[in-house]
């Protein structure tokens, strides 16, 4: 591979990664997870950094192989077919719009502790429409404003981890030692089997965003070392980060006290007197929302673009400016359509980060799946490495993780609905290819075209290949 000018570091994908990951899903959506698993929740804050750690691979090994096409809805059309990419890439943007007014939702129910008397409705719309608006401002303006708030949302966490280990060995003036507290008062898994696994889904969800690294690696100076290091860097930051902050602040509050209308970190110091430091944390959790909206916004309205491109997605979605003022307009009127069919349910929160969450474990189940079937089918990565370690086993373990996790849903209260919207979304899309195919051999071109347009991906990744680089192998 060659050196790319550009020569964004792993330091940069690293930072850029963690500012995508953490948002409401992790400061609201882990209450939801720690009430299910109690406890028991940091197995599954660990399990799942090991299922991030290995789609990551999958993901890097696919996208090093072709840094020019990114996207692994791409991947999915190359390894079974152009239906297969239809739905994934429609799965996954209409999935990160339920996702985004999921983090909308959240900043409202935060918001309401001041204006009590303002509906979700509104606050959660006004957002939307706030983001997508700065989102026209273009990239560069964009990209200094999430610098910004991308690293105080890193400083929050570090700060309440740092507040709550004083509370617990009683360094705080006036604090008697916190100790165990909480922990000695409940069961390790008091869900069961069941809170674990549904815990699951909520979980990954806190951690989605990563996948943005990948997205990156035609923007790197040298992929084949920049990508994986990147990778080590942001799984051991992350998994780090999460399992620091669940260890400390169970001692702190009951795992029965927190619901999806609670800030973990809120409710916990607010146990304590700290009221001072848990509405200036719920200021910057508010902040540190906005700036997931931003970038996953950003990063949809180009999808959008690209989807049109490939004659995927609306013809009139098409533009050849440098901002995708179509495709980040239409992103938003699509979060606002999600997050107006999500106050039909009476836990609006919880029902959009279910179903934002299906549609993230599809996602990823897809990586896996192109990973195992292209992996067998040409081997490495031209002029590269096999990332991913114990392959075909590490990639078929995780592949079955995340299904039995999308299945895991009705385990968690509330989580039902978004598997049957999940399911519903896979079924519907499946049937509107069919539907536009038909219409397309009718010569019907005011519809979408599902038609993949890149070139043949079986060329680029067979072209350098050597004999012995087919066979493939650790």
């Amino acid at each position: 591979m060659g050196k790319n000018k550009k020569g964004i570091t792993a330091g940069h994908l690293t930072m850029l990664a963690l500012g995508t990951v953490i948002g409401g899903s992790f400061f609201l959506g882990s209450s939801v997870a720690i009430n299910a698993a109690g406890p028991s929740i940091i197995i599954s804050y660990i399990f799942g950094g090991v299922l991030v750690f290995y789609i990551l691979y999958a993901m890097s090994e696919l996208t090093v192989a072709n840094p020019g096409y990114g996207g692994f809805r791409t991947f999915a059309a190359k390894a079974f077919g152009e239906r297969t990419g239809f739905v994934v890439g429609w799965i996954y943007w209409v999935g990160m719009a339920l996702g985004m007014s999921s983090e909308a939702a959240a900043a409202s129910i935060l918001i309401r502790q001041w204006l009590p008397n303002v509906s979700i409705a509104f606050l959660g719309s006004v957002i939307i429409i706030l983001v997508t608006l700065l989102n026209l401002l273009g990239a560069v303006k964009l990209s200094k404003l999430e610098s910004g708030l991308a690293s105080i949302k890193v400083f929050t966490v570090i700060s309440f981890i740092v507040i709550a280990m004083l509370l617990i060995v009683g360094f705080l003036t006036g604090k008697p030692p916190v100790g165990l507290g909480a922990i000695t008062q409940e069961s390790f898994a008091p869900g069961g089997l069941g809170g674990l696994l549904g815990s699951m889904l909520i979980v990954m969800f806190s951690y989605s965003g990563f996948e943005v690294i990948a997205f990156a690696a035609s923007e790197v100076k040298e992929p084949n070392k920049t990508i994986p290091r990147a990778i080590r860097y942001t799984v051991l930051s992350l998994v780090s980060l999460f399992i620091l902050y669940v260890v400390f602040l169970l001692p702190l509050i009951p795992t029965a006290a927190l619901n999806e209308n609670t800030s973990a970190i809120v409710a916990s110091l607010g146990r304590y007197g700290i009221a001072w430091a848990g509405t200036i944390i719920t200021v910057v959790v508010i902040s540190a929302i906005i700036s997931t909206m931003l970038a996953t916004i950003f990063g949809l309205g180009r999808m959008m673009r690209a989807l049109a491109d490939e004659g995927q997605a609306p013809r009139w979605l098409k533009e050849k400016t440098d901002v995708p003022f179509r495709g980040i307009i239409a992103t938003g009127v699509g979060m606002l359509a999600a997050l107006g069919m999500g106050l039909l349910f009476p836990r609006v929160y919880l029902f959009l980060l279910s179903s934002g969450g299906f549609a993230i474990l599809f996602a990823y189940a897809s990586i896996m799946a192109s990973h195992i079937r292209l992996r067998k089918k040409y081997g490495c990565p031209p002029d590269g490495k096999c990332q991913l370690r114990g392959f075909p086993y590490t990639s078929g373990f995780v592949l079955v993780s995340l299904i039995v996790a999308i299945f895991s849903m009705p385990f968690v209260k509330g989580q039902a609905s978004g598997l049957i919207v999940g399911l519903s979304f896979v079924v519907f899309f499946e049937i509107y290819y069919s539907f536009l195919k038909f219409f397309r051999s009718r010569n019907k071109d005011r519809f979408i075209l599902p038609q993949v347009k890149n070139p043949n991906l079986a060329a680029e990744f067979s072209e350098e290949l050597t004999d012995t680089d087919k066979k493939g192998g650790d």
